[in-house]
């Protein structure tokens, strides 16, 4: 989910946001699968979403609803933990992978962004990195929520008790269903921009002070 504007058709939203948009899910889901080939696991590879190509990692209804309203989905990574020498931590491991790249992306285009505002001042470009910034930090941060199918569950998962991680399975089947709730109701966003504003001015205050 992703803090655009309320105004569904806003194309100049749109054109600002979409580098920032396929290079965040792009990295993302490609961390998850490379991490997971990393420790062994193939299956990514053999379907062919080893890839830095977006197209691989597009699911087209979720893109459409990412950039028209503010709120959409990438195709997940497939990932079979049976490869992993030690499952829980291979699958903890590939979890924390995607949101840890979008939080590095995050701080390498604010250093971007410094160098743009401090020897190019292209007002344009400075926009798409502020988006790509903030774009990043959203996809970071939304994924660690513990909610299926989100990576927080399943770091949850990996220190959860077996019997306990039973259970967690057993409810997760009404997961999407609450995920769209809290969404629709915005009581994600009560908890999500709180904590990417806050990271926002650490990255903004700090980095680009660097600058000046």
């Amino acid at each position: 989910m992703f803090p655009f504007s309320s105004n569904l058709l806003n194309f100049n939203r749109i054109i600002l946001t979409l580098p920032g948009v396929l290079l965040a899910i792009t990295l993302h889901e490609f961390a998850h699968g490379y991490t997971a080939f990393l420790l062994g696991d193939p299956t990514a590879k053999e379907r062919g979403r080893l890839s830095l190509n977006p197209i691989a990692h597009i699911d087209p209804f979720g893109f459409i609803m990412l950039l028209v309203a503010g709120f959409g989905w990438a195709k997940p990574v497939p990932i079979n933990p049976n490869y992993f020498k030690n499952r829980k931590m291979g699958t903890f491991l590939v979890s924390i992978a995607g949101p840890l790249t979008n939080v590095v992306l995050a701080i390498i285009l604010t250093i971007i962004l410094g160098f743009n505002i401090k020897f190019f001042e292209h007002e344009l470009i400075s926009k798409m990195l502020f988006y790509g910034i903030m774009i990043n930090l959203v996809l970071a941060v939304f994924n660690l929520f513990p909610i299926p199918p989100l990576d927080g569950s399943k770091i949850v998962l990996t220190v959860l008790p077996k019997q306990m991680e039973y259970r967690y399975y057993q409810y997760q089947k009404y997961s999407y269903a609450l995920l769209m709730i809290l969404v629709f109701f915005r009581v994600v966003d009560k908890v999500l921009f709180p904590v990417v504003n806050f990271l926002m001015d650490i990255l903004l205050n700090n980095i680009l002070a660097l600058f000046f």
